[in-house]
């Protein structure tokens, strides 16, 4: 691109832009090859969505009323748009414990192969070498590590459903009407309330899974990013599920063909948020742009 600098009005732009901590963050990115980084992250987490969410409906199928069932049916909804409905709920709670057993057995595995491939895709980011210790202990680790995620997930989902529950009461108990500023207001509320889950979740991401110690500023930014961009891919999934997919002459394969494209921008937020913390400033290691 050395030839848009020279360009009279958009050469000193550019100029500017290719200075930026984005710009040699994705720098760093093409460098390492994100496109191939991102197709591994995304095969390996489709494969280990579909038993994650089988084990959470199995225990909530044996464990929550049918009022309960429904709300958790609804926030996978928006977690996951397009695949809530397609849970069997009835079914599970004919069969809870055989199917979460053998999901729960399938989660393990996989769960286990979801760590160390995003482990390696994370490191190669920072361009460090594959750790080559004893095997048997990587896998040990990687264990306590998709445990410890795990309970990362569950408690910012527990938040979220709290405070999404408290801001509808609030606006029912307020008489607020939907489209008046005070509930724009709460909505917005809900928004940054999801995204401080999402950040919490990302700075556990970011600094455990590669083995690494960004700066506190950067990791910071980086998650902002991450958090904001999440939320934003979910809004975007959700509408187009509800638009397009559901209704497209491609029929069953809509939903799947959607999960596919979420789960991989959301491998390449996470590694273009893996490339900022990654990336030196111009300051210093420890400096700011």
């Amino acid at each position: 691109m050395d030839w848009l600098k020279r360009l009279p009005g958009v050469g000193p732009i550019v100029v500017r832009l290719m200075t930026t901590h984005a710009w040699r963050s994705y720098e760093r990115l093409d460098r390492v090859k994100w496109s191939r980084l991102a197709a591994a992250m995304t095969f390996i987490s489709f494969v280990a969505l579909f038993p994650l969410l089988t084990v959470a409906a199995a225990i909530a199928a044996a464990t929550l009323s049918t009022g309960r069932q429904h709300e958790l049916q609804k926030k996978l909804a928006e977690q996951v748009p397009g695949i809530s409905e397609k849970l069997d709920i009835d079914g599970l709670v004919q069969n809870a414990g055989t199917i979460g057993v053998i999901a729960g057995a399938v989660l393990l595995v996989t769960g286990i192969g979801w760590v160390g491939s995003m482990r390696e895709c994370l490191r190669a980011v920072w361009e460090l070498p594959d750790d080559d210790g004893n095997p048997v202990l990587r896998k040990v680790k990687d264990t306590g590590v998709l445990v410890g995620l795990g309970g990362a997930v569950l408690v910012t989902i527990a938040v979220s459903a709290v405070a999404s529950a408290a801001i509808g009461w609030a606006a029912r108990g307020l008489g607020i009407d939907e489209g008046s500023p005070g509930a724009i207001l709460l909505r917005l509320a809900a928004f940054a309330v999801a995204m401080l889950a999402d950040f919490l979740v990302l700075l556990y991401v970011l600094t455990l899974l590669p083995g690494t110690e960004p700066p506190r500023r950067r990791l910071v930014v980086a998650g902002l990013i991450g958090a904001a961009g999440f939320e934003l891919l979910k809004l975007l999934l959700s509408g187009y599920m509800q638009g397009v997919a559901g209704r497209s002459m491609y029929g069953a394969f809509g939903v799947p063909v959607a999960l596919l494209l979420w789960i991989n921008f959301t491998s390449k937020l996470v590694l273009f948020c893996a490339a900022w913390t990654a990336t030196e400033s111009l300051r210093g290691p420890g400096g700011v742009d």
